[in-house]
Order: C-alpha cells, then sequence, then structure tokens
C-alpha cells in the first residue's frame, strides 16, 4: 500500500474539487465594503413646534391616540357647526321672504310707523333674526323682528292665517311694540292688509 501526501502538499491539478472550492474566498469578498452610516432618531414634532419643514424617513413616530377619544373631542363642535349652519340659513330664508318684505314696506309707508320710528325704516340688525313660524304650506305665518328708523326702534309682529287649503291668508295681528313698551296695532279699519297684492294675500 503506497503511502498518501497530505492534499495541502499534492498539486493543484491532483487536489479534489470539492476541497479547491471550499478554500477558495468567494468574489464578492474581496471587493471593498461601503461604510455603514448609524443615523440617530430624532424626536416627534410637538404640538406647538410650528410647520416641519423636513420630514424623515426613519424618525420617530408619535403615539396614537385613541379613536373614541379623538370623536369626543370633535363630535360637540361638528353639531354645534351644523346647528348653527342650519339656524343661519332658515333665518335667511324668512328675511328673504315675500311676507317679510311686504309687511316691512307697509310699515315703512303707514303714517304710524313714520310717526313713532321716522323715516329710511328697515331691519334693526344688520343681520336680521326673524323669530317665530313661517308655514305658508300649512297656512301658518306667526313672525317677529326688529325694526328701526331715524327716530327711534321697535318690534314689528305679524300674525296671518289661511282659512281653508284653498283661501287666502288673513292677518290676524299687525303690531308694534316701541322702545318705551307701548304696543299700537297697525291693523285698523282705516288700514289695507300688508299681504293684500302679494302672491300668498291676493286680492280683496
Amino acid at each position: 500500500m503506497k503511502p498518501r501526501l497530505p492534499q495541502s502538499l499534492l498539486p493543484l491539478h491532483s487536489r479534489p474539487s470539492s476541497h479547491l472550492h471550499r478554500s477558495a474566498p468567494p468574489f464578492y469578498s474581496l471587493l471593498p465594503r461601503p461604510p455603514l452610516h448609524h443615523r440617530t432618531l430624532i424626536a416627534p414634532p410637538a404640538e406647538n413646534s410650528g410647520p416641519l419643514m423636513t420630514r424623515r424617513s426613519d424618525r420617530a413616530l408619535p403615539s396614537p391616540r385613541p379613536s373614541w377619544l379623538i370623536w369626543a373631542r370633535t363630535m360637540p363642535i361638528f353639531l354645534i357647526i351644523i346647528t348653527i349652519s342650519a339656524l343661519g340659513i332658515f333665518n335667511y330664508q324668512k328675511s328673504s321672504s315675500s311676507v317679510v318684505a311686504a309687511t316691512l314696506y307697509a310699515l315703512r309707508t303707514s303714517e304710524i310707523g313714520k310717526r313713532e320710528l321716522g323715516e329710511e325704516i328697515y331691519f334693526r340688525d344688520m343681520f336680521p333674526w326673524i323669530s317665530g313660524e313661517m308655514n305658508q304650506l300649512h297656512g301658518r305665518v306667526n313672525i317677529a323682528f326688529g325694526v328701526k328708523g331715524t327716530k327711534g326702534r321697535g318690534v314689528m309682529r305679524f300674525k296671518s292665517v289661511r282659512r281653508g287649503r284653498t283661501g287666502k291668508f288673513e292677518t290676524v295681528e299687525w303690531s308694534l311694540e316701541t322702545e318705551d313698551g307701548r304696543k299700537i296695532q297697525l291693523l285698523d279699519e282705516g288700514r289695507v292688509d300688508p299681504l293684500e297684492g302679494t302672491a300668498i294675500g291676493g286680492n280683496t
């Protein structure tokens, strides 16, 4: 039996192929490795820190808030805004209706209105609030709003009802309450109905 030389002493062409693969270093290990850059995490922006000009993808995320807490804080504000908006829309419809325009014009041309309020009679407030009910579909109008002139201020009240489904509106009350508390009836025997000649009052 011939003595066997160690594999390290054998020539390369006589060594087993498996040994060559194990001893030869891989090609990618001979390439230079890029340096490793370590970036520290930055803290999340505070609530009052102003606008965030730069943003990094490896920044620390803020702590999540429960969804019910967000809803509990924002829902009352949302409901208040919706309610105020709805009231403003309904009041604008009242103030721009033909009933308010007709009664305001009748007060402006009334002798009693001129005597108590003066000239240039118009809404008392910049944004007039029309209180009361205005339901022309069911035949009920009962409103009141502030008025003013060159001599004074007051509150005009107007109430009208419709007799039957196809009937015309009939004025029940039309009065002016002055600043000193006096209530003056504007609808008397010698005064024409303010709604006469309008679309809902018709012609008598």
